[in-house]
């Protein structure tokens, strides 16, 4: 059987985060897994044809980072506590490209990650990261709607 020695748990912090949870843990404690957290903040390279000042973005890119990175210590606290060693990291990008690259650079086994559940409209729009991880993720990838569990 594959061993999942390190588990990404890309998360995005909003209210469906704590529910993927459990199962980040469910799998961690079956194989004494290491878990790895990962928020990636959207950064504003799409401004930079228009005129705003450089140091104005880059501040607020700056803050965004910070304050995403006191969240994250936050939410370890309160939701993954018991376990030791956890890596959290945030990284500016795009949320896929952000993810697939840190699979291959920390070399992970698994990914257990939330689907918002969009349909319609909201995907065609917003897109779906679970998706795209799935169809290009070199590794496995156990996707979880945090609105559909049952108890």
């Amino acid at each position: 059987m594959k061993e999942f020695k390190k588990i990404l748990f890309p998360l995005d912090l909003s209210e469906s985060s704590p529910k993927i949870v459990p199962y980040v843990q469910a799998v961690a404690e079956k194989f004494g897994s290491k878990i790895h957290l990962l928020f990636v903040a959207r950064i504003f390279d799409y401004f930079t044809s228009m005129y705003v000042p450089q140091p104005s973005i880059s501040q607020i890119e700056k803050d965004i980072i910070e304050g995403a990175e006191k969240r994250l210590y936050e939410f370890v606290d309160e939701h993954l506590r018991e376990f030791k060693g956890i890596k959290a990291t945030v990284e500016p990008g795009d949320a896929t490209g952000r993810i697939l690259q840190y699979i291959a650079d920390h070399h992970i086994d698994l990914v257990i990650m939330g689907t918002h559940g969009r349909k319609g409209m909201d995907k065609i729009i917003f897109g779906s990261v679970a998706e795209r991880v799935v169809k290009t993720s070199p590794v496995p990838v156990m996707v979880v709607n945090p609105y559909r569990q049952s108890s």
